[in-house]
């Protein structure tokens, strides 16, 4: 999941926008810096979206010679669950429910700070009568 930026330079600084996700703002000293600032401010704006029960908006696709963020992988992975259940309007007990899942172990599931098994990320998207595919790129 790779989130395009534009970087503006600023007071000697880059400042860092995201398109896709309106109000993410950051920036550093230098393009490394900005990015790596820029990856730290859209964690924050997915807690944000799914503490507040939000959709997550999806990145548009990077153009050649865009820089770009990469979310790590188990949280991509959580974003698309998140998205999915709120689509599908499955709440956290009735997805435990389907899973047989204790509702702390569900509560683990879904947050982004807590590294969780692929595998059983794998089966809340068969609950959800979805499944999990990867690409490289």
């Amino acid at each position: 999941m790779r989130y395009p930026v534009t970087l503006s330079p600023s007071d000697g600084s880059l400042v860092v926008r995201f398109p896709d996700v309106p109000g993410t703002i950051t920036d550093g000293r230098n393009q490394e810096e900005a990015l790596a600032e820029a990856l730290d401010a859209l964690e924050t704006k997915f807690d944000y979206f799914l503490e507040e029960k939000l959709p997550v908006p999806l990145p548009s696709k990077v153009k050649r010679g865009q820089p770009f963020v990469t979310v790590p992988a188990n949280l991509a992975v959580k974003v698309l669950l998140h998205n999915e259940m709120l689509a599908q309007n499955v709440r956290p007990a009735e997805l435990a429910r389907r899973l047989h899942l204790p509702r702390q172990e569900m509560t683990r599931l879904l947050d982004p700070a807590t590294n969780t098994k692929l595998d059983l990320i794998a089966k809340a998207f068969v609950a959800l009568g979805k499944s999990l595919a990867f690409s490289v790129a």
